[in-house]
């Protein structure tokens, strides 16, 4: 826990001497000194809210046990499983099959899946999901996850505003040193900020959190299974929040910026194939029955099968049974 909590505070100090730098070369030492303090609020303000602020960018709508019952049920289910707090539930309104989970602390978090997860996936693969995101619940990763997407989207949205100014002659640049030069300098500083939030996030935190979920659920194959089904369905899906706040690309359980076949840039997850593999080793060490083939078995959509989604009152295939049950 100590370790999380000194990663998060040298992430924060970078991001406000990013936001220092800044400042300097678009407004000279005023600029700094004014870009410090605005940094230093948004951190303070990041630690404590930036779960809400999260769930906002991705227009996530809360639900409960009356208007997504079996969905609800799951999680307060695996969450017993996993001895964390209930928290709270969330659905994401993207085509693309996704999901991260958010909060400063096992008390304060929230888990949040999209549409497409819950209409792709069966119901053991959607428990997989669920409990790699409880997961990282309960490694207290969520705390630096959820800031460094919030305070590098800030960056984003700064860099956006510096261009709109050039563009339109909304600026004055007499108080940068370095002129208009400086200003573009910035404008192009900005997004590759952004990139290095998302690659000081692990790849190493997925793994530990696809075999502390498998434990939760009870199955490695379960997670496996849907890792391979979201790895083959997300592809080409574009999910355009996350394409608008690239920083933030670390919190899914899956690269939401495939769609658009960047997914090797800078990615911040380790390959599907990996995480399957290792999972399937964990499944043989259990003993556990089943395996996943790459790129086989039905997709939502794709005209073999449609499964309704678990919040659905529609009747399910036999399957086996889980800590839903």
């Amino acid at each position: 826990m100590p370790m999380n909590y000194a990663k998060t505070a040298m992430l924060l100090a970078g991001l406000m001497a990013i936001f220092a730098v800044m400042g300097y070369v678009v407004g000279g030492q005023t600029g700094m000194v004014i870009a410090f303090f605005v940094a230093l609020a948004m951190n303070v303000f990041s630690f404590w809210n930036s779960d809400t602020v999260v769930l906002k960018m991705f227009r996530a709508v809360e639900v409960d046990e009356t208007t997504a019952p079996e969905y609800y049920r799951m999680v307060r289910d695996l969450a017993a499983r996993a001895e964390l707090p209930m928290p709270r539930v969330y659905i994401l309104p993207s085509a693309q099959p996704n999901a991260f989970a958010t909060g400063r602390s096992p008390s304060h978090s929230a888990v949040a899946s999209s549409t497409g997860l819950l209409e792709v996936l069966d119901p053991p693969e959607l428990a997989g999901v669920i409990a790699h995101e409880l997961a990282h619940i309960k490694n207290r990763d969520t705390l630096i996850m959820t800031v460094a997407a919030t305070i590098g989207g800030a960056i984003s949205m700064l860099a956006q505003w510096l261009q709109f100014s050039m563009l339109f002659g909304g600026r004055d640049n007499r108080d940068s040193p370095f002129g208009w030069i400086g200003i573009l300098a910035a404008v192009i500083i900005a997004p590759f900020a952004a990139m290095m939030v998302q690659m000081s996030i692990s790849r190493s935190r997925e793994y530990q959190a696809d075999r502390l979920g498998a434990m939760i659920c009870g199955n490695p194959i379960w997670l496996a299974s849907a890792l391979d089904k979201i790895g083959r369905t997300a592809r080409g899906i574009v999910n355009e929040d996350a394409e608008a706040v690239p920083a933030a690309a670390h919190l899914f359980i899956a690269n939401p910026l495939t769609g658009r076949g960047f997914d090797n840039w800078f990615s911040t997850h380790p390959s599907m194939e990996n995480r399957i593999a290792e999972l399937q080793q964990m499944a043989q060490e259990w003993g556990t029955a089943g395996a996943v083939e790459i790129g086989t078995g039905p997709i939502a959509g794709d005209g073999r099968g449609v499964n309704p989604g678990p919040w659905s009152n529609v009747s399910e295939p036999k399957r086996r049974r889980g800590p839903w049950d």
